[in-house]
């Protein structure tokens, strides 16, 4: 089965060496993606915001593998901080509430102090 790695242009990519994202066959997966823009690599402070631009990450590394939200099976979120996570719930809800896909919530460091969640994703083509 052929493998496609996907690239958003993130330095962290180049420089950890990963892929934003692996596709094999129908499935996609998406590598833990924080709230920077990856254009100007810059990351707001709201966990919120950062929420929204996780989102939007996760939403261009599935376009370029032929996928959408709908397709999302599995969700991970990570956050430093367990009492940000409710603050992002409207934001998740608003993207998966529909498609609920089976979800868990970590708290853990993230490799930059300004990060205030990580979502990490995985995507059967053709699900939704």
């Amino acid at each position: 089965m052929p493998r496609q790695t996907i690239s958003s242009g993130s330095r962290f990519e180049r420089e950890i060496g990963y892929s934003r994202a692996v596709v094999v066959g129908d499935l996609v997966f998406v590598a833990g993606t924080t709230g920077f823009d990856y254009a100007t690599m810059t990351i707001e402070e709201d966990v919120a915001a950062q929420t929204v631009q996780c989102l939007r990450n996760i939403e261009q590394a599935l376009a370029q593998a032929g996928a959408t939200l709908r397709d999302v099976v599995r969700v991970r979120y990570i956050l430093p901080d367990a009492a940000d996570f409710p603050a992002t719930w409207p934001i998740l809800r608003g993207a998966f509430g529909d498609i609920r896909p089976a979800a868990t919530m970590i708290v853990a460091g993230l490799a930059d102090p300004r990060m205030r969640i990580e979502i990490e994703v995985d995507a059967v083509l053709g699900s939704a």
